[in-house]
This record gives C-alpha cells, structure tokens and sequence, in this order.
C-alpha cells in the first residue's frame, strides 16, 4: 500500500456485479469493527464526495475507495486494505505482497473488465468459500 490507511474505509464499488457484491458483502460480515463503509455505485442517484477524483463510470470500472483522511486508494490498495482490516491476514498480505504486485496490478483491470462474465461462473461461490475458510475470529 502506498501509505498508512485511516479507517474507516469507504468503498465504492459495483454492487449490480455479483461477482462484487458477494465480495464486498462477505468481507463487511466480517467486519466486526465497523472498519468499512460500502457505497454501492450501480445506484443510478448515488452522489459522489466532493473530493472524488474520478467520475461515477470509473468508480463503476475500477473499486475505488476513500480513508477517513479524505485519502483516495484504487485496485489492488483497497483489497490489501479491506481483506487486512476485516481479520483475512492471508488473504491481505496475498494483495499487499511486493512480489506479487505487478501480477495482480495486471490481472485485476482484466478481472474488473470481465467481471459480469465472470460471475456467471462458480466463482462468486468459490471466491465467497474460500474468503469464509480463510476468515479467523478477532
């Protein structure tokens, strides 16, 4: 992550996608501390922050999200932030890993782009399994 994020953290994100909403909604389960605030971007009267530096069609593009400090994170920063914060370490290290980052830097816009599709296969089941097996009680 490219600097300390203050929480909570607030989440825009594309909730039409299944793929997306599973996601975000099985890490907020977990989110006993009230670290994250979800905002669902698919809601056509959605209003933007007035700090927002992009418009709503890349907030639906790309996950966005914003620190308590007004700070704006994108992609891979905001998994490694909110897997990290709800109790998945495995999972938040995997996003936050130096080694790995230009690798998920590449393949999430692919993920993102192809998200629809990719809900309509078994993964938003197994991304929901595998997120649960890997959650651990705080």
């Amino acid at each position: 992550m490219r600097s300390q994020i203050t929480f909570p953290l607030t989440i825009y994100y594309d909730a039409s996608c299944p793929l997306c909403r599973i996601e975000m909604e099985t890490l907020k389960q977990a989110d006993a501390a009230n670290q994250l605030i979800l905002v669902d971007c698919s809601q056509t009267a959605m209003q933007l922050p007035d700090s927002c530096p992009v418009t709503r069609d890349a907030l639906m593009n790309r996950i966005h999200a914003q620190d308590a400090m007004g700070r704006w994170i994108n992609g891979v920063d905001v998994f490694a932030a909110a897997y990290s914060v709800t109790g998945f370490t495995k999972i938040g290290r995997f996003w936050s890993s130096r080694i790995l980052r230009p690798i998920l830097s590449r393949a999430y816009p692919w993920v993102a782009d192809h998200r629809q599709w990719l809900s309509k296969t078994p993964l938003p089941w197994l991304l929901h399994k595998l997120i649960s097996k890997n959650a651990k009680p705080r």
